[in-house]
């Protein structure tokens, strides 16, 4: 069977449980039922993890710190990475099985939880199956690749009845969740504003000049799986599929997913925006990447708008040839984080375990530290069968990240026109203008000449809230969902 590694305990054969379980629409009696954990906390629960190349091997190593939880499988498509995390594993004493195909994974019997740490092309449909399986749902953030995806990531949860937990791990933070509580009590008065930063420094990631060998050990089609089936077309196939449209979001759904949820969370809006613009462009370097380093998104809220910046450049050209990890530009001391400006201050969120309140002259009038383990809250809501308690819960992760994905679709259905003409274009918020003049300074500042390259200003795109798709563009709806190809595809009843 193709991508099988290594499989015990009771299974059935992956391709019955997909046409079975999955087309069906239909739980399977797969992982333990919802009363399994009732005994008391010793009660141990068995984890396995998908993609732990990076961020997955940080799930291997803080699900393994938790008392009572025990990660006994390890799935990756890369088989070198596979067999090294495994020794790695051994060396400490804890022995798993390791798998190349999800779908064997899942099909364990004896594996309670699924942990998702694979590229985000692959977030949503592991998702589906997993839930399908009866297996409850760790998932990075972004949670999803585009906007359809993601509701229907939130519809399986509900119908299968799992716990599930995005990656958003700002929302176990007892300072940022004390520090909004304290603004929406109106301390610093109404809302009006939030920024989300992304300044996090982005160089080019080269240019090939035709398809590349896929590395050793790889199984591409399972690498590319429900994402088109292209030839493999860059220096690096790790990471670098996050500046690609079809398996990654850009900055604004890497680094950015995050700020967007502060965004959110704080000006407490439950539901999509109702009009979407964004501009920029890939500027500084022409490679292999298509999602824009340079990017604006304005998410219309009547009662406070979202606005969203991406920077992939530092502050200017000499910081390009000396520093450039280490000189990005800041807005309110902050190059990665949000600013939620109200009437009588600013609430600023740095990072993911602080927060601090200033007056409108700067003065700081309150701070607040302090985060908990987003792992152990994931636990604990397993073993209590009470979604009621998850910090980052899969509706609000599909929210968040559809944030994300609006903006890149207003972009992906823009043009390019002078800076001048995408200024004359955006007339709301107040703020535009003047945001559109700093962007063109810290692009001219590292050297874009606009007269050749131009500015993309996206289109402005109508929402229906209600249904999450766009009321005036027809192409921009076709973005919302891809379905999948061949056996990658999204079961009929999802």
């Amino acid at each position: 069977m193709p991508g099988k590694m290594e499989r015990t305990g009771v299974q059935m054969d992956r391709r019955t449980f997909v046409a079975t379980g999955i087309a069906a629409g239909t739980a399977l009696a797969l992982g333990r039922s919802p009363l399994a954990f009732a005994g008391g906390k010793n009660d141990e629960i068995r984890v396995g993890v998908a993609g732990i190349r990076s961020r997955g091997w940080s799930h291997v190593m803080g699900l393994n710190r938790l008392e009572g939880v025990r990660v006994v499988a390890l799935c990756d498509v890369d088989k070198g990475v596979l067999e090294r995390r495994q020794l790695e594993l051994a060396e400490k004493g804890i022995q798993t099985d390791i798998y190349r195909d999800f779908r064997d994974m899942i099909a364990r019997e004896d594996i309670d939880v699924i942990s998702i740490a694979t590229p985000n092309h692959w977030h949503a449909l592991q998702t589906v199956w997993a839930c399908a399986a009866g297996k409850d749902v760790y998932v990075e953030k972004p949670i999803s690749h585009n906007v359809r995806e993601g509701r229907l990531m939130v519809e399986a949860a509900s119908r299968h009845g799992r716990i599930v937990q995005t990656g958003t791990q700002s929302r176990s933070s007892s300072a940022i969740r004390d520090a909004i509580a304290w603004m929406h009590q109106g301390n610093i008065g109404k809302p009006t504003l939030a920024r989300g930063l992304c300044y996090k420094p982005r160089q080019s990631i080269g240019k090939v000049d035709g398809p590349r060998d896929v590395p050793k050990g790889i199984d591409y089609d399972l690498w590319v799986g429900p994402a088109p089936m292209k030839p493999f077309g860059r220096r690096q196939l790790h990471y670098d599929w996050h500046w690609d449209f079809d398996t990654g979001n850009g900055d604004l759904g890497n680094q950015g997913i995050h700020q967007m949820d502060l965004c959110r969370w704080a000006l407490g809006h439950e539901t999509m925006p109702q009009r979407v613009l964004a501009y920029g462009g890939r500027y500084g370097y022409d490679d292999d990447g298509n999602t824009p380093n340079t990017l604006v998104s304005i998410l219309d809220y009547p009662e406070a708008p979202i606005i969203f910046e991406v920077r992939g450049l530092p502050s200017n050209l000499q910081a390009q040839k000396e520093n450039w990890g280490g000189n990005m530009d800041r807005y309110q001391g902050m190059s990665i984080g949000a600013a939620i400006h109200c009437e009588a201050g600013t609430l600023l969120l740095p990072n993911y375990s602080s927060a601090r309140a200033i007056d409108r002259t700067g003065k700081t009038i309150q701070e607040w530290r302090g985060a908990q383990d987003h792992f152990q809250n994931f636990i604990d809501a397993v073993r209590s069968r009470d979604g009621s308690t998850i910090h980052g819960t899969i509706e609000g992760g599909h929210l968040s990240s559809a944030l994300c994905h609006l903006g890149n679709i207003s972009y992906l259905r823009g043009e390019v026109v002078s800076p001048k003409e995408a200024a004359s274009r955006i007339t709301w918020p107040t703020t535009s203008a003047a945001d559109v003049e700093r962007v063109v300074a810290h692009l001219k500042g590292n050297g874009v000449d606009f007269a050749a390259t131009g500015l993309v200003a996206g289109k402005l795109l109508e929402i229906e809230p209600g249904s999450e798709k766009f009321s005036n563009d027809a192409e921009a709806n076709a973005m919302l969902f891809r379905p999948g190809r061949a056996e990658y595809r999204f079961p009929e009843e999802a």
